[in-house]
C-alpha cells in the first residue's frame, strides 16, 4: 500500500513539473498534451526528436490546425491525414491509459491510435522522423507503421499499409506491383519488375533510400530492385529526400536542402498530369495551359459544380432525364475519356467513329464513348455515371459525351438572353470610341497584311530576319520560318556536316551574319513542349557555350540556327597528321581550351537555373571560334530529342560515342552530372596526348590509352604521354601534371570519386590542391558479363557533327540500353 502510494505521488510530482515546463526531448511520457497555441497551463507546443532534426507540433493549415510530424516545416505524417483538420482550441494527448488521441475544441476525437491498456509507457520520437508507442522496448504502435500520405528514408512500406491522399492512394500488392488508384478501385498507375523476373513474390517491401532510390526487397529476391530514381539521386550529403502521394493523385519524390523549409521535386510516377484519373472530377476534361494542366468543362452545355474551384467537376445544364427523345452526342476532337483496369462499366469493341458515337446514342446506359484513331480501331462505350477526360492535340482519338440538343461549342463569349440585355441608349461617347477603335484596327489590320506580305516576298523576305535579330540581341530565341531559313542556306546546298538527328548546313542570314542551321529529325515532341525547351536552351548564356540563336518549327519541319564557330571542332585540331602544322594546337592554346570548356560544362551544371546533363561531351562537340576560344555546343539536346523523361533509351533509336561513356552507361545506373565528369576526363587526356583514348598501339602495349597513361604517370615518365607533336615547343609542365591527374580523377569507375566540375575547374587553375588519383579500375569498355558490345572495326559515327572530315567512331545495339544524344557542331570555314 506505501508502494503504490509512493509511485502514485511521483507521477503526481512528475505531471506537475511536465505541465509547467514545455517538452523539449524525444522521450514523451504518458499525460502528456499538445496545443496549437501556448496556454497558462500548458505551454508545450512541440515534442522534438533528439537532434531536433524532426518536430511534432500543430501546423496552420488555412484558419485551421493538423497535428504533424515536421522536418524544417515540411510535414511528414499528419495524424488523422486529410481528415485531421481542427480549431485552435484542440488538444493532442499521450493519455495515461496510452492511447493517442486528436480532439477539436468541443472535445470530440478526430482520431486515436487505438493502444488503450496495451501496457504503452511512453513515447518516442526519433531522428528518424517515427514517432513510436512503446513498452519498455517493444513497439506497440508507430507512423512508420501507420503512414498518412508520405514516406521517410529507411521507413520499410509493406502490403498491408497504403499512402492517402484525398480520393487517391498508393498500395504495393502482393505481385510487388506499385500501384495508384482513385477511390481505392480504378488503377490508374502500377509499376511492375521487369520482364527479366520470372516467378511469384513473397511478401515485399519497399524501402525509399536518402540518396534518392526506391528498392523493391523480398524474401524470393535475391537482391532489391531498384523501382525509380529521383533526378538529383545520390547527390548532396545534406538533402532530405521524401516519397509522397500530392493531392492531384500522384507519387514524387521530393528534395530539400536541410533547414529550407522548401522542396523541389525530382521525380513523379505519372508523367502526365492529365493521365491521373478523376483528376478534374466528373465530367472534367483535362488540357495544358503552357506548361500547367488546367481543368474546364467538355463545352456550354456544362457548367462546374463549383466555379471556384474547377477540380470538382462539372455538371450538364439540362439533364438527359430531362429531355427525352432530345440528346444528342457532342464530339470532342483530340480528346480520350479515361478507362483503366478494372472499369467494368465500359465496353470494349472494334468498330468505326461514326459506329462507336451512333452506338453510345442508343444505348440507354451509355453516357460517353471513345474512339482511339491509333489503328487498334478500338471503342470505349462507358457507362458509369463518372467520366475523367484528358485533351491534347497530340491525342489520336475523338470522344463524344451525351447532351441534350443543341450542341453547344466552348467559347467564353457570354451567353445571356439578348432580351435580358438592356435596351438603354448607350452614350455618344461610346460610340466615338468604337469608331476610333475601328479605325486603328484597321490600320493595324493592314499593316499586318503588309508585314506577311513582305515575309513570304522573295524581295522583302530577308526584312523579317533583320526585325527577329532585334529578338536576338535582346537574349530571346528567335522564331524563323522555313522559307526564311531555307533561303539563308540557299535551299540547304552548302551541307557542313550531318549528325545522329539531321544534317547541319551553312547559311547567311540578311544582315550577313553566318550561322549553322540544323535539321533535326526524330522529334518527338509537341509543338508546345519543343518551343519550352528551345527557350530554355536559348536563355543558357556563357562565354563558353555555344549559343543558340533561334528555331524553326513548321509542320514536321524542326531547325535549330546556332551562331557558326568559323575553326570547327576540337578533334580537327587533337588528331590531325604531323605534316598538317598549320592546324597544331600549341599547349597554351590546349591549356585554354581545356579550362573554358571545364567552365562552360560547370556553368551548365551548377550555375543555371535547371541543372542540364550534356550526356555526350567529346572533342566534335567542343568548337573553336576565330580566337581558338572553347564553345561546348549540342547541350540541353539530350531532353529535346525525346518526348518522355526515359531515363534510358535503347540504341536503336539513340546512339552513343565509343570512347567517352562513363561505366554507368553500360550498367544501367542513372545518369546523372558525373557521367559528364567522366567524358571531360576522357577529352582532357586526348588534349594532352593529341591521340584517341580509345586506339591501342605497339606503343601502349595493346592497351587502352588511360590504363598505360596512367602507369607511365605511376613510372614518372609524364612526357610520353604529352603529344609528341609538341616536342619543340614550350610546355608547362607543371599545367601538364594538374591536367593529367585531374584526367584520371574524372574517369573514376564509382561516380562518388570523381570531382564535379566546379571542383575541376579550380584544380585545373592550381586553386584547389591535387591528391594522387587511384588508378582507373581495368575494365573492358563496352562490355557487359564478359560479352564485348563493339569492337576495334565499328564504323563511323553517326554522331559527329558539321564537317563531312574527322568523324568520331560510334556504336549502336539492341541490346543495351543507353541516352547519349547525337552532337550538334559546326564546322566549316
Amino acid at each position: 500500500m506505501l508502494i503504490n502510494f509512493s509511485i502514485s505521488l511521483s507521477t503526481f510530482f512528475f505531471l506537475i513539473h511536465f505541465l509547467l515546463f514545455p517538452i523539449s526531448y524525444a522521450n514523451i511520457p504518458l499525460g502528456s498534451t499538445l496545443t496549437p497555441v501556448s496556454t497558462s497551463i500548458n505551454n508545450s507546443i512541440n515534442w522534438t526528436s533528439p537532434n531536433n532534426t524532426y518536430s511534432l507540433s500543430f501546423i496552420p493549415i488555412a484558419s485551421s490546425y493538423s497535428a504533424a510530424i515536421s522536418f524544417s516545416g515540411i510535414p511528414v505524417w499528419k495524424a488523422g491525414g486529410d481528415a485531421g483538420i481542427v480549431d485552435s482550441s484542440a488538444r493532442f494527448q499521450l493519455l495515461l491509459n496510452g492511447n493517442l488521441r486528436l480532439t477539436n475544441g468541443s472535445g470530440g476525437v478526430v482520431w486515436e491510435s487505438n493502444t488503450p491498456n496495451r501496457g504503452v509507457t511512453t513515447a518516442l520520437l526519433d531522428d528518424s522522423g517515427n514517432l513510436s508507442l512503446r513498452n519498455g522496448s517493444i513497439t506497440v504502435w508507430s507512423t512508420f507503421e501507420n503512414p498518412t500520405d508520405t514516406i521517410l528514408s529507411n521507413q520499410n512500406f509493406t502490403t498491408s499499409m497504403s499512402l492517402q491522399s484525398g480520393s487517391y492512394s498508393f498500395v504495393l500488392q502482393n505481385s510487388g506491383y506499385l500501384t495508384l488508384r482513385w477511390n481505392n478501385s480504378i488503377m490508374y498507375w502500377n509499376e511492375a519488375l521487369n520482364s527479366s523476373f520470372i516467378g511469384n513474390l513473397s511478401s515485399p517491401s519497399l524501402r525509399f533510400q536518402q540518396i534518392g532510390i526506391i528498392q523493391l526487397s523480398g524474401p524470393t529476391l535475391s537482391v532489391p530492385v531498384n523501382m525509380a530514381y529521383s533526378s538529383d539521386y545520390g547527390e548532396g550529403t545534406d538533402i532530405f529526400r521524401y516519397l509522397r502521394l500530392d493531392s492531384d493523385g500522384n507519387l514524387r519524390i521530393y528534395s530539400s536542402d536541410r533547414g529550407s523549409g522548401t522542396s523541389t521535386e525530382r521525380w513523379a510516377a505519372v508523367l502526365d498530369q492529365c493521365r491521373v484519373y478523376g483528376w478534374c472530377g466528373n465530367m472534367g476534361i483535362c488540357s495544358y495551359n503552357d506548361s500547367a494542366p488546367v481543368c474546364g468543362c467538355p463545352s456550354q452545355n456544362f457548367e462546374f459544380l463549383d466555379p471556384n474551384d474547377s477540380r470538382k467537376g462539372c455538371k450538364r445544364k439540362v439533364e438527359i432525364a430531362d429531355c427525352p427523345n432530345n440528346a444528342t452526342m457532342l464530339q470532342l476532337e483530340h480528346t480520350e475519356f479515361l478507362i483503366y483496369p478494372p472499369e467494368t462499366s465500359s465496353q470494349l469493341y472494334r468498330i468505326g467513329i461514326s459506329a462507336c458515337r451512333e452506338n453510345c446514342l442508343v444505348g440507354a446506359s451509355c453516357v460517353a464513348s471513345t474512339s482511339l484513331a491509333d489503328g487498334t480501331g478500338q471503342c470505349y462505350l462507358i457507362g458509369t455515371d463518372f467520366v475523367s477526360g484528358s485533351q491534347s492535340p497530340a491525342l489520336p482519338s475523338s470522344s463524344f459525351i451525351k447532351v441534350c440538343s443543341p450542341e453547344l461549342p466552348n467559347r467564353s463569349s457570354s451567353t445571356m438572353n439578348p432580351n435580358q440585355r438592356s435596351s438603354k441608349k448607350l452614350p455618344a461617347w461610346v460610340f466615338a470610341v468604337v469608331v476610333v477603335i475601328t479605325l486603328v484596327a484597321l490600320v493595324l489590320l493592314q499593316f499586318g497584311l503588309w508585314l506577311w506580305c513582305c515575309k513570304n516576298s522573295p524581295r522583302y523576305g530577308g526584312l523579317s530576319v533583320q526585325y527577329a535579330l532585334l529578338e536576338y540581341a535582346s537574349g530571346a530565341p528567335v522564331q524563323f520560318s522555313y522559307k526564311e531559313l531555307q533561303r539563308s542556306t540557299k535551299g540547304f546546298k552548302d551541307k557542313l556536316g550531318a549528325g545522329g538527328f539531321g544534317a547541319v548546313y551553312k547559311g547567311i542570314l540578311a544582315n550577313r551574319t553566318v550561322v549553322a542551321v540544323k535539321q533535326l529529325e526524330g522529334i518527338e515532341q509537341g509543338e508546345k513542349q519543343f518551343r519550352m525547351e528551345v527557350a530554355t536552351i536559348s536563355s543558357t548564356h556563357h562565354l563558353n557555350l555555344v549559343r543558340l540563336i533561334g528555331f524553326s518549327s513548321e509542320g514536321r519541319h524542326r531547325l535549330l540556327v546556332y551562331e557558326f564557330m568559323k575553326n570547327g571542332s576540337l578533334d580537327d585540331f587533337l588528331f590531325v597528321k604531323e605534316e598538317a602544322s598549320a592546324k597544331l594546337l600549341d599547349w597554351k592554346i590546349r591549356f585554354n581550351v581545356a579550362l573554358g570548356t571545364a567552365r562552360g560544362i560547370t556553368y551548365l551544371h551548377e550555375e543555371c537555373r535547371d541543372c542540364i546533363v550534356h550526356c555526350d561531351i567529346k572533342p566534335e562537340n567542343i568548337l573553336l571560334d576565330e580566337n581558338l576560344n572553347a564553345k561546348v555546343s549540342d547541350f540541353g539536346l539530350a531532353k529535346l530529342i525525346s518526348s518522355k523523361d526515359q531515363r534510358y533509351r535503347t540504341l536503336t533509336s539513340v546512339r552513343g560515342t565509343r570512347g567517352y561513356l562513363a561505366p554507368e552507361w553500360l550498367a544501367n545506373l542513372p545518369i546523372t552530372s558525373k557521367s559528364d565528369v567522366y567524358s571531360y576526363g576522357m577529352v582532357l587526356l586526348e588534349i594532352v596526348s593529341g591521340r584517341r583514348n580509345f586506339e591501342v598501339s605497339v606503343e601502349t602495349n595493346w592497351k587502352k590509352f588511360s590504363m598505360w597513361a596512367y602507369e607511365e604517370y605511376e613510372r614518372g615518365l609524364v612526357n610520353s604521354i604529352v603529344d609528341k607533336r609538341l616536342a619543340e615547343h614550350e610546355v608547362d609542365m607543371e599545367q601538364v601534371m594538374r591536367a593529367i591527374e585531374v584526367s584520371f580523377w574524372c574517369i573514376q569507375e564509382q561516380q562518388t570519386q570523381r570531382p564535379t566540375m566546379g571542383k575541376v575547374v579550380q584544380m585545373l587553375e592550381g586553386i584547389k590542391a591535387i591528391e594522387k588519383p587511384p588508378a582507373p579500375k581495368s575494365r573492358t569498355e563496352g562490355s557487359v558479363g564478359g560479352t564485348s558490345i563493339w569492337n576495334a572495326s565499328s564504323g563511323i559515327s553517326a554522331l559527329s557533327t558539321f564537317a563531312p572530315s574527322a568523324q568520331a567512331p560510334s556504336f549502336s545495339s539492341s541490346t543495351m540500353q543507353m541516352g547519349a544524344i547525337s552532337s550538334v557542331s559546326s564546322k566549316g570555314s
